[in-house]
């Protein structure tokens, strides 16, 4: 989802991009529109070295956003070698071959909140020691640790994004909290909760996600001394799963009820994130609003749904 809209936004600048991509999925964001027009598509896996070597030699990259990865933690419980090899490998792969590929001057490596695994210290901050525990919390914790070293041992001019779980149009997972709950209120039926509720998380709007990558390259690319740092983005509102379908319920207008399974094995209780770095060192804010989100990511699937239905 958060490729699609990063693409989307730098090609509006006029940036001339190029998409590793692996699995064609026409509904998405960004093979699913005209984008797909306006990028040139290499067809590879993040995990294929050549293929990234060939990719950034050829087309002269200067700047990589590393966002590939396997992202759903209930697949990463099920099948966590494949999430292993997607995050942990693809990340060495990615950076050794930006460390082989002299033009490239700067490289963006996405984190995540969950790289901090379970601390009493809330919220984050960048200091606080990465600990994942189970499969996916791991395998960030490990790509996070691996683009440090590169930049420490190598140089390699990148640096790190922390960020809460993203939420907007595209993404069609529909196991995940924000889509499964839009589109069960807009076909009347209950949202289904797979936790308890209780967790605490930070939602982040995907075109403030893409503005704050966007911007951290580009002070990556006036500061070196910026090499190998990590940077939280974070609207700083964190609320309770229970509570993000209720605000979701409430701007579509829909009766708040839900149901919950408790089916939500290693998840972390409590997550959210301390965002002053990146406000005091890059300058960086939010542009939108929860709320503000929520209306957009609505809009957006309620477009999107209405044409499937057609």
């Amino acid at each position: 989802m958060l490729g699609g809209w990063l693409v989307k936004r730098l090609v509006e600048e006029g940036a001339a991009v190029v998409c590793l991509v692996r699995d064609w999925v026409p509904r998405s964001v960004l093979l699913g529109d005209e984008l797909r027009k306006r990028v040139t598509i290499v067809r590879g896996d993040v995990r294929d070295q050549a293929v990234l070597e060939r990719a950034l030699g050829e087309y002269e990259i200067d700047t990589v956003m590393h966002l590939a990865a396997q992202a759903i933690v209930p697949i990463a419980n099920r099948n966590p070698v494949s999430t292993f090899e997607s995050n942990i490998r693809g990340t060495w792969s990615m950076l050794e071959a930006c460390r082989r590929s002299p033009k490239v001057k700067q490289v963006v490596h996405a984190s995540s909140d969950k790289a901090y695994g379970e601390s009493d210290e809330l919220p984050y901050e960048e200091w606080v020691p990465l600990r994942g525990r189970h499969p996916y919390d791991v395998s960030k914790s490990c790509g996070d640790l691996i683009a440090q070293s590169y930049a420490s041992t190598f140089d390699v001019p990148v640096a790190i994004t922390r960020c809460g779980n993203f939420f907007g149009g595209g993404d069609l997972n529909w196991n995940r909290l924000v889509p499964g709950t839009i589109r069960a209120a807009l076909r009347g039926e209950r949202p289904v909760i797979r936790s308890d509720g209780t967790l605490v998380r930070d939602y982040f709007y995907v075109e403030d996600a893409a503005g704050a990558y966007m911007l951290l390259a580009e002070r990556l690319a006036r500061n070196p001394a910026l090499r190998g740092m990590a940077f939280n983005f974070s609207n700083e509102k964190q609320l309770s799963v229970s509570e993000m379908v209720e605000r979701i319920l409430t701007v579509m207008g829909k009766p708040t009820a839900h149901e919950m399974r408790n089916d939500a094995p290693n998840e972390i209780a409590n997550q959210y994130l301390n965002a002053a770095k990146a406000r005091n060192e890059l300058g960086w804010k939010p542009m939108f609003t929860l709320e503000e989100g929520l209306r957009r990511t609505v809009d957006w699937y309620s477009k999107f749904l209405s044409g499937e239905a057609a």
